[in-house]
């Protein structure tokens, strides 16, 4: 019996720092009635979809910065999205800045199965921009400022039955450009990729080189490199647009084994992309060119965990 998953992209339009929380959220449940209605049973949300992206500000009042973070999932400022994805039936994907009870505070994803219940949480790892600010600077990238590194690692985990029980992996943003991460999992036979990003339209980190188009190019590149190396599906989605004077690229895709892109976003708007996932075309590569028990050599790979920065030989 083919095990055909109809997956969805709810990729998002800017949300303004003056946005409130309900009017973003119905916006939320909006696309998420939107892949219900064209038969997806998982929809994958953005990075930090609840809010605006916070990180390109130097927030010093505290009580503003504590209102972008979210100190349990579901709470009842997100419940509305729950419900109506159990009412529909629908799984979603989705990133929020989290506030533990602990005091941390991490940049997260969640996935939910279609009776509400969370089956996967994922913290981000790859942390971008620095924890200082850039001197005379309108816009920041302050998520080592922010957040705490992922302390979860990379775990897969079965989606349900419903689903056909795909093996899942998830990642934040930056997560996406790091093929360590897509290994990990790889290397527990995930079938299906979940990804969210904010990903500026500029090099947020001061440059000048970088653009809005190659930064585009670089996210779908990222996407379908990394899904044809590891043999699985890859749903990659951004909010987009400009926010508060910020550009965000677009560029959302959902990408199969063999690294061709199955559906993608035309706007940098809300928008929906849909596609039918057939999650056994990941065992052509993970059984022959990917095959990673009869090919790795990881006795070979030891600088990889070894070392942090490039060293040039000699030095």
């Amino acid at each position: 019996m083919p095990r055909i998953l109809r997956i969805a992209g709810a990729q998002m339009g800017p949300n303004q720092r003056a946005d409130s929380r309900p009017a973003i959220l119905a916006r939320m449940i909006a696309l998420l009635d939107q892949a219900a209605e064209a038969g997806a049973k998982l929809v994958v949300f953005p990075e930090l979809p609840f809010t605006t992206f916070f990180p390109r500000w130097l927030i010093e009042d505290q009580a503003e910065l504590d209102s972008y973070f979210e100190r349990a999932m579901p709470n009842p400022d997100v419940q509305p999205l729950f419900d109506r994805a159990r009412e529909k039936g629908i799984g979603f994907y989705t990133g929020y800045a989290e506030l533990t009870p602990e005091g941390k505070r991490f940049n997260s994803a969640i996935t939910v199965g279609p009776d509400g219940a969370i089956l996967g949480k994922y913290r981000k790892v790859h942390l971008p921009g620095s924890v200082e600010p850039r001197a005379g600077d309108r816009f920041q990238q302050l998520e080592k400022r922010y957040f705490e590194y992922g302390d979860l690692g990379f775990p897969a985990f079965r989606g349900p039955a419903a689903w056909h029980a795909p093996v899942l992996g998830m990642l934040v943003c930056n997560d996406r450009r790091w093929p360590e991460a897509w290994r990990c999992y790889g290397l527990q036979a995930m079938e299906l990729m979940l990804i969210g990003y904010n990903s500026a339209a500029y090099d947020p980190n001061g440059g000048s080189t970088e653009n809005e188009a190659i930064r585009t190019f670089h996210s779908t590149l990222a996407a379908q490199a990394n899904a044809y190396m590891n043999a699985t599906w890859a749903v990659s989605v951004a909010k987009a647009g400009n926010e508060d004077g910020s550009g965000l690229i677009g560029g959302s895709v959902i990408v199969d084994p063999n690294g061709v892109i199955a559906a993608e976003a035309k706007t940098l708007g809300d928008e929906v992309i849909v596609a039918d996932a057939d999650l056994d075309l990941c065992r052509q590569g993970q059984t022959k060119m990917f095959n990673f028990a009869a090919h790795r050599r990881p006795e070979q790979y030891r600088r990889i965990v070894d070392q942090v920065g490039a060293q040039p030989p000699g030095a």
